[in-house]
């Protein structure tokens, strides 16, 4: 059950841990299919991809299983709204960082966009843009398949930085911006925020919103670390105007960045 308090860090800081989100043994098999894939033996480093690895969206029991436990249902049901996102029928992308410190071009910080715009490029990601409502996307999530410690390439998370975001886009109308653009005004607009690791256990989820600036980093480690980032969709349009107490957690931390306390502004 997420507390009251938890809403209020979620709010503030762009994000929560959820411990425990799903089992272990779903994350060990949900990775063994990984590795299948990938046509690399676990134990074998000489067949591992490096720096980086990325996997599509999975339908297979094992990671829908894990996308909907009942501890996921009713973080997504207080952070959301009940009824307000849709099942997840899928688990996905993965992202699979490989020791050997090297960067990758997902290191650098942006904020993962959702929409196509008039136009965006068939197959070409960077051309699809974010708004102030969050089309498309009501929550980020982290889904940790493996242990992750802070050498095992964490994502990294500005604090605070969904505020930023939000003012960023907030001129920009229902367009919005695309990839590149946004990442270049919400690097800029949210460098002085602090920084936290997306560390933990596997079968940990770190629900984020939508807007929260992140980075990749090199792995620096030894042991390859699985990391699904799927979207939560949500089941109609933001809503940034009306009674606040209608308003779920992801629309308040909107809201209330574009029209901060007096000492905050």
């Amino acid at each position: 059950m997420i507390e009251e308090t938890e809403k209020a860090a979620f709010i503030e800081d762009g994000f929560i841990r959820i411990e425990g989100a799903f089992s272990r043994e779903l994350a060990d098999r949900c990775r063994d299919i990984i590795w299948r894939d990938l046509g690399a033996d676990p134990g074998d480093p000489a067949t591992w991809p490096s720096p980086v690895a990325a996997r599509p969206y999975y339908t297979e029991e094992p990671f829908v299983a894990a996308a909907n436990t009942d501890r996921l249902h009713e973080a997504f049901d207080a952070l959301v709204g009940p009824g307000r996102w849709e099942p997840l029928t899928v688990l996905g992308g993965f992202v699979i960082r490989f020791p050997g410190g090297e960067t990758a071009v997902v290191d650098g910080w942006h904020v993962d966009v959702s929409f196509p715009g008039p136009d965006s490029v068939p197959g070409d990601y960077m051309t699809w843009r974010a708004n102030v409502r969050s089309k498309d996307r009501a929550l980020l999530m982290f889904f940790l398949l493996s242990d992750v410690g802070e050498e095992d390439a964490p994502t990294r998370m500005r604090v605070g930085s969904h505020k930023d975001v939000a003012r960023v886009l907030e001129p920009e109308g229902e367009e919005g911006l695309d990839a590149r653009e946004l990442a270049r005004r919400a690097d800029e607009a949210s460098a002085h925020r602090p920084v936290a690791l997306a560390t933990g256990k596997a079968g940990d989820v770190i629900l984020c919103h939508p807007f929260l600036v992140h980075a990749g980093q090199p792995h620096s480690g030894t042991v390859p670390r699985f990391l699904g980032q799927p979207k939560l969709g949500p089941a109609g349009p933001m809503r940034l105007e009306g009674d606040e107490a209608e308003l779920s957690a992801v629309e308040t931390a909107i809201r209330s960045a574009l029209v901060p306390p007096a000492d905050e502004a």
